[in-house]
């Protein structure tokens, strides 16, 4: 039997993305399919989306989604993918980014966007419509964990699965807005979404799904705790037989060095020499000196997570040992004024883009010898993947799902041909420069290093084991609905 599968998100590959959210939202329908699963993504309306679905079709309007005129509109992509988008101007057709304005700031209805994309989730689903009732909603981070909340508490029988991709990012708003949610007084309770006398959207959607996936299995042990539970551990340690880690995937068409069409030249395990032209051209694109050392990259948000004020740190130390650096990326205004203040010392060897750039992080990859991913916690991860799939060595902490996507090369593993990468223990000055200091002696020994690379190369970074986990998970959670 094919499950229809409504997957909620604020974004998605190719149409809307800030960070890795998007990467895995665009890739499960494709993965999925071979399982026969049919997944439909309903998205926000946001410009570049509306953009995007020009000969789209009506499918059902509101006339007050939470205060304000909407539609939800059905569309293909042209890779086939069916997509749902809620068009409400109100909420979505606006200048600047997906959840703030120009300046950095966040929208300050925001809560009600996202609670508007989960309440539209929850009425497709329950009511079905023109396109027919789905089986299951998969609802994605706190823009999305609304969706569970509103089917729960709006009665709808249809099963619901909710992804944290980041426990650090929770929807959390005061008490005053709980009123016009269109929920009923028994929400307000640690049974729904009132969590430390606010709405708690995340923590809503936590105690609201039928199961709660994370993206990797050691992220789901981690927020457990209170060191990674961000104050929700205690929710997770009550619903932990409920809780799943499954790994996340890339795209493995998209990401193909053997065909990427933004490389400056295609290689593979056994033609790793083609890569020196992909090396070359991210030294011209960042203004980087020629060298006999290792070229490392960080392709991250500029953040405290991301562990970037303990590479600020050891970038001296990397220099200092023939290494050269080159970072794209924004964040934090002071990290990257410290990251500016690095490559004044260092011209010619530490090179920056303060960008989004698609295309360049693919010739980074394509290029670099090594990626930098220090950080002090992170769900999955999918930089780390894209190194591993172009032979861009990863040096990673070893947390969440960077501990579960490389292996160590450590002397065992160096010799039994499966080392993948460099781990080290966490983010801090003393590992991070071991751990480079490392990577350079690796380096130094061509035969370990394409070794290495190769075995980085032949790791399995696709979605296959992890689609059909999922797959899995929905139709116990269907059949247990015709049960209950």
């Amino acid at each position: 039997m094919t499950l229809k599968v409504l997957s909620v998100a604020s974004e998605a590959v190719p149409l809307v993305k800030t960070g890795g959210l998007a990467d895995v939202v665009g890739a499960l329908p494709a993965a999925l399919a071979s399982h026969d699963v049919e997944v439909t993504t309903l998205l926000p309306g946001f410009p570049a989306v509306m953009k995007s679905i020009r000969k789209g079709r009506k499918i059902a309007e509101f006339e007050s989604l939470l205060g304000e005129p909407a539609r939800v509109v059905s569309a293909r992509l042209d890779d086939g993918r069916k997509l749902l988008v809620l068009d409400a101007p109100a909420y979505f057709t606006r200048e600047g980014g997906p959840y703030g304005d120009g300046s950095g700031a966040d929208w300050n209805d925001n809560w009600r966007r996202f609670a508007a994309l989960g309440n539209a989730a929850a009425r497709l689903a329950g009511v079905g419509g023109k396109k027919g009732k789905f089986d299951l909603v998969h609802a994605h981070d706190w823009q999305a964990a609304m969706a569970p909340v509103y089917l729960r508490f709006g009665g709808h029988p249809v099963p619901s699965v909710l992804t944290i991709h980041n426990m650090a990012f929770q929807g959390y708003f005061g008490a005053e807005v709980f009123p016009r949610l269109g929920l009923p007084d028994s929400a307000w309770t640690m049974q729904g979404v009132e969590f430390h006398g606010g709405v708690g959207m995340l923590k809503g959607g936590m105690v609201c799904a039928d199961a709660i996936t994370t993206v990797s299995p050691t992220y789901a042990r981690e927020i457990h705790t209170p060191a990674f539970g961000m104050g929700l551990d205690g929710v997770i340690r009550a619903r932990t037989n409920l809780v799943q880690g499954i790994l996340n995937g890339i795209d493995t068409a998209e990401w193909n060095p053997e065909t990427d069409q933004h490389l400056a030249a295609h290689f593979s395990p056994q033609k790793l020499g083609k890569r020196k032209a992909n090396k070359s051209a991210v030294e011209k694109a960042f203004g980087l000196e020629t060298g006999d050392g290792p070229l490392f990259i960080v392709v991250s948000r500029l953040t405290w997570q991301k562990g970037i004020d303990v590479l600020l740190e050891v970038i001296d130390h990397l220099v200092g040992l023939g290494g050269r650096l080159a970072l794209l990326g924004s964040g934090e205004p002071e990290l990257e004024q410290g990251l500016k203040e690095a490559a004044e010392r260092h011209p010619g060897k530490v090179g920056l883009k303060f960008a989004y750039d698609e295309p360049l992080s693919h010739l980074m990859q394509g290029g670099g010898d090594a990626i930098l991913v220090p950080s002090r916690f992170e769900p999955c991860g999918l930089t780390q993947l894209y190194g591993l799939a172009y032979g861009c060595i990863p040096v990673v902490a070893r947390t969440g799902g960077l501990a579960d996507t490389v292996i160590d090369a450590n002397p065992a593993a160096m010799a039994e041909k499966s080392a993948t990468g460099v781990v080290f223990a966490q983010a801090s000055y003393d590992e991070l420069a071991l751990a480079i200091s490392r990577t350079i002696r690796l380096f130094d020994d061509p035969p370990a290093w394409r070794r290495l690379q190769r075995c980085a190369m032949r790791a399995d970074f696709g979605w296959s084991a992890s689609a059909a986990q999922y797959a899995g998970l929905y139709r116990r959670l269907v059949e247990a609905a015709k049960w209950a």
